[in-house]
Parts: structure tokens; C-alpha cells; sequence
């Protein structure tokens, strides 16, 4: 009770507060996600994600071995495949000689000490843009997670130590945990994509990738059937559960800032890390402000960061990575 407590004794300057500081960030915290595109010497950047950038994979060995020279330790990696390589079935997807495939070998050789954990989902691959195959104008969830054990055993065979499902199948955790196993890839893990939200934040993602859903009758509008509402709680908690017991070694919450209650739920509620995906809308709104000098770039980036870091994730995958390691390292 005041005046014997006084918190401001902690606070008084910041030698004493970085004494009692609850929460600490670093650059091992951070995974990267990098677009992989097609050719050779390619750099494009991306309009929605200023500072972000699809690369060629020659590129791309030159960028991760910045980021691990900075401390980063894990990319999260997409591929823009060509338009002739989409169809209904995503048969690119598992294509050992595939974009993804052959991105990964590179990674692996080029840094081996970088963990690789590439996307598992259809929508770069389907003409559709769905994470899924489309059947009777809807997306079939078993067909679908049998395509998602293809892929995710060809990125085993290349060299990936984790996949992250990010399709949000009903039971596709399990499919793939069976499916490494009998491939003998008992050591490659899972990141699974628990809580994934259907959110309007995903949109500068989607030009990076030009997977958005096709505008057709004939097809779901958007990807409300697998993910989830943005209304629910309960629900999130039940998906972690759910992905843990069939073999997820790690779970994620996607989006960040915004869904930072369910971070805490999922955390409290599971016995596996926790992993947060702080989203290309979050990016982009935090670089249009600082454009703008209505926001104080560097401060706000890494607010959020320990932000969501305190909120209980055990690793943030975040366009931010590189540049705030950059800040931690000095």
C-alpha cells in the first residue's frame, strides 16, 4: 500500500527497468517469410509490403544468409508458381523438381543451420486459389488432406525440418503426421496453422502470391468454410487441442495484433510452443503510417513485437524479422 509500495522505484530509469523487465525479444524469436518466384537475378517488390520482396532462388540464399548472420534461425517460405503449372488437383504441389522443392535443397545446402518450414497448402497451386480441391463447387476436406501428405512428404524428401499446414482441413495434422511417419521422415516436425482466422489482414499476402479466390458462382467467395470466424474463442482452443493430440508440434495463431486474446488462450491451453504469425495487413498498416509520419516506425515495430512475445508466443513469424534483428543487434 502506498507510500510504503511505490512502483515507480522500478520504473525510475532504464538500467532498473531492463533489470525487472518481464519480457525480452530477440532475433532467434523471429522467423522469416520469404516468396520464392521463378528465374534467375529476380527481385520484385511487393506494392501492398514495401521492403518485401519475391525472389529467385539465387536470391533468395543470399537473404538467408543475411538473416542468419543476424540471428534468425527459421524462414517460413511461399512459392508464386507459373499459371500453367495451376490446375484443380495441385499435383505441382508435390513435384520433387518443383519450385518449393528445389528451394528448399538450395536453403538447406547454402545455410544448413537455417530451419526450413515451408507452407503446406494448395492455393498456389489450384486455379481456384482455395487451399483445397474443389468438388461439387466446394472444398473436399479428405481429397484434400490426401494432396497435403504428397506435399508435405516431397518438401521431407528436399530437406524441410518442419511443414506448416496453413489450409486449416479438418483431421489433416493426423493425415500428415502418418504420412512422414511412414515415410520414415519420423524427426520432421509439424507446425500446424490452428487458429487461423478468416481476416480481412491477409490481403497484401495474396498479391504477393496472386492466390486470392477467383471470382466465380460456381465456387466458395472466400475461405469461410475451413477458417475461422473471427467471432469465436472457444472455438480456437478446441483447434489447438485438437492438432495437438494428433501429433502438431507446434501450433500457431494467424493473425497477430488483433487476436492477441486468443494468443493467450491457446498458450494457456496447450503444452507445445506457440507460434504467432504477425501478418502482411500488420505490416503494411505500420509502413503506410510511418510513410506518412503519422507513426514512429521503429517504436511501433517493435512494440508489437514484444507485444505479441508477451501475450505468449514462443516464436513470431513476422515481415518485420530482419529489421528488427537489425535494431536488437545493435
Amino acid at each position: 500500500m502506498f507510500p510504503l509500495q511505490r512502483g515507480r522505484r522500478l520504473r525510475v530509469n532504464e538500467s532498473i527497468r531492463s533489470l525487472v523487465r518481464e519480457t525480452t525479444l530477440s532475433p532467434s524469436d523471429f522467423m522469416f517469410p520469404m516468396f520464392i518466384a521463378e528465374g534467375e537475378n529476380v527481385q520484385v517488390e511487393i506494392s501492398s509490403m514495401p521492403g518485401i520482396f519475391r525472389r529467385s532462388i539465387d536470391l533468395t540464399l543470399k537473404e538467408v544468409q543475411e538473416i542468419y548472420a543476424l540471428g534468425i534461425r527459421a524462414v517460413n517460405i511461399y512459392v508464386k508458381v507459373s499459371e500453367n503449372l495451376k490446375d484443380n488437383t495441385g499435383k505441382e504441389a508435390w513435384n520433387i523438381d518443383g519450385l518449393m522443392q528445389n528451394a528448399i535443397r538450395a536453403i538447406k545446402a547454402a545455410c544448413p543451420g537455417m530451419i526450413v518450414m515451408p507452407d503446406v497448402a494448395l492455393d498456389p497451386y489450384s486455379i481456384y486459389g482455395h487451399d483445397g480441391i474443389i468438388t461439387h463447387g466446394d472444398v473436399e476436406n479428405d481429397s484434400t488432406n490426401e494432396a497435403l501428405v504428397k506435399m508435405a512428404v516431397s518438401h521431407a524428401q528436399a530437406g524441410a525440418d518442419f511443414v506448416a499446414p496453413s489450409d486449416m482441413m479438418d483431421g489433416r495434422v493426423l493425415r500428415l503426421r502418418e504420412g512422414l511417419d511412414a515415410a520414415g521422415f519420423h524427426n520432421v516436425g509439424i507446425m500446424s496453422y490452428s487458429a487461423k482466422y478468416a481476416s480481412a489482414f491477409y490481403g497484401p499476402f495474396r498479391d504477393a502470391l496472386d492466390s486470392a479466390p477467383v471470382d466465380s458462382a460456381a465456387i466458395p467467395k472466400d475461405k469461410k468454410t475451413y477458417q475461422m470466424d473471427y467471432a469465436n474463442r472457444i472455438e480456437a482452443i478446441k483447434e489447438a487441442l485438437w492438432d495437438v493430440e494428433e501429433g502438431a508440434d507446434m501450433v500457431m495463431v494467424k493473425p497477430g495484433i488483433a487476436y492477441l486474446d486468443i494468443v493467450r488462450e491457446v498458450k494457456n491451453a496447450v503444452n507445445v510452443p506457440v507460434t504467432v504469425f504477425h501478418v502482411s495487413g500488420e505490416y503494411a498498416m505500420i509502413k503506410a503510417a510511418a510513410e506518412r509520419g503519422w507513426l514512429d516506425h521503429d517504436r511501433i515495430m517493435m512494440e508489437q513485437l514484444m507485444c505479441i512475445k508477451r501475450a505468449g508466443a514462443s516464436l513470431i513469424s513476422t515481415y518485420f524479422a530482419k529489421e528488427a534483428a537489425v535494431l536488437l543487434n545493435k
